[in-house]
């Protein structure tokens, strides 16, 4: 179910980031969101998100935290401390659900933080949030 505040708006202006080491994880967030027609990109590690970040920069990142190589921890330390990717917003997707993974992730400059297996009224209702303060500050 789509919520009343997502419904009749194109969101196809909007650059989405997915970044997971799983594929079907990345599939299924893709598929979630596909009724939002935003432009969906994907990275399978933190590497990867940081080059497709430096080749342009996404209004939202959906952000896994258990990687290989680079963690996601670590990709919201370097995005943190860039000026120019300061203000992306980030929304952590991660079975990692301990009260100090979470604080960590808020601490570390996170914008929200959902728990998989990850239910789909739920990122929508994220994702939209995050959208309007992205057009809030003018996109």
């Amino acid at each position: 179910m789509t919520p009343l505040y997502a419904q009749n708006h194109d969101y196809s202006k909007y650059n989405v980031l997915a970044v997971d080491d799983i594929p079907l994880n990345l599939l299924l967030v893709q598929k979630m969101l596909a009724k939002f027609n935003f432009e969906m990109r994907t990275a399978a590690n933190g590497q990867m998100a940081l080059d497709a970040v430096a080749a342009k920069k996404p209004d939202l990142i959906l952000l896994d935290l258990m990687m290989p190589g680079i963690d996601g921890f670590e990709v919201i330390r370097r995005l943190r401390e860039d000026p120019a990717t300061a203000d992306i917003r980030i929304v952590i997707l991660s079975a990692l659900n301990s009260n100090e993974d979470v604080v960590k992730g808020f601490n570390m400059g996170a914008d929200d933080f959902i728990m998989k297996p990850i239910i789909m009224e739920k990122l929508l209702a994220c994702v939209v949030t995050q959208m309007q303060i992205v057009e809030a500050r003018g996109k």
